[in-house]
């Protein structure tokens, strides 16, 4: 598969989903005007003190956790390869009267796209699943990065892909599964699952922990520290019970990784 083939089937359906997620309960944009931040206190508390660092989000989607950085004191530029986010993004930060920048293009484009380097690359959740080529990824990271910088990534754990959805226990799919997978979602987004979408494929890649940790290396990056959480952020499974903004197995019951964090600096 090339690469015009997964972007040109998953551009449209990030597009499509902008205005949902703009307007849905799950994003809370009322919240974030208000002041409230979006990201998790994990990443706060493992990122540390960001005022007056550069700050690049990759694959920002309409730039929520990035605007939130900025409110944090950092100077920040969000990256999203769909150009209604980034029109989004930007309205949200003239309404929010914060400061950023965002730029259109594609990650593997983002040398050339943003012409500049930065004190951290930031990740969020949900983005490596989109990218057929991780050590081409960690290789753009390492350059963005200036000397003494760091990226930090927070991820759902590639082990919950393999999990049956009703349980959340059996394995059911395949942990090393190689090449592009292509999802239908009959209906919504995991922001709003009862909107109404016309764009329902999407083509996938799955990364595994030891490929994403190895690509980093070889990029030339020193890993400082990798975490894994018994929580995730969505009812993913069945079995998961709601505690605050976080979803868990219920109390007593064995528990696997559902999100990991790492950070990882360029010496």
């Amino acid at each position: 598969m090339t690469t015009p083939d997964y972007l040109a089937v998953n551009r449209p359906m990030w597009d499509e989903r902008v205005p949902i997620h703009v307007s849905s309960d799950f994003y809370d944009l009322a919240g974030f005007r208000a002041g409230k931040l979006a990201l998790r206190e994990f990443e706060l508390a493992e990122v540390g003190e960001v005022t007056g660092r550069g700050l690049v989000h990759l694959q920002c989607h309409f730039g929520l956790d990035t605007l939130s950085w900025a409110r944090l004191g950092a100077t920040v530029t969000g990256l999203d390869f769909s150009g209604k986010a980034v029109e989004a993004a930007r309205e949200v930060a003239g309404q929010a009267g914060i400061q950023a920048r965002f730029v259109a293009a594609d990650v593997y484009d983002a040398v050339t796209a943003l012409g500049e380097t930065y004190d951290i690359v930031y990740t969020g959740l949900g983005a490596l699943c989109w990218l057929p080529d991780i050590d081409r990824w960690a290789e753009i990271v390492a350059t963005l990065l200036r000397q003494g910088g760091f990226l930090y990534l927070a991820e759902f754990h590639p082990f919950t892909d393999t999990l049956d959805y009703a349980d959340g226990r059996t394995v059911t799919y395949d942990y090393f599964a190689e090449g592009p997978q292509i999802d239908e979602d009959s209906e919504g987004s995991y922001a709003d699952p009862q909107a109404h979408v016309e764009h329902t494929r999407s083509i996938q890649f799955a990364h595994g922990l030891g490929e994403v940790v190895t690509a980093l290396i070889n990029a030339g990056l020193r890993i400082e520290f990798l975490h894994e959480h018994d929580h995730t952020l969505w009812p993913r499974f069945q079995v998961l019970e709601r505690d605050g903004i976080a979803y868990r197995y219920p109390e007593g019951s064995p528990r696997v990784p559902l999100m990991y964090s790492l950070r990882a600096g360029k010496p």
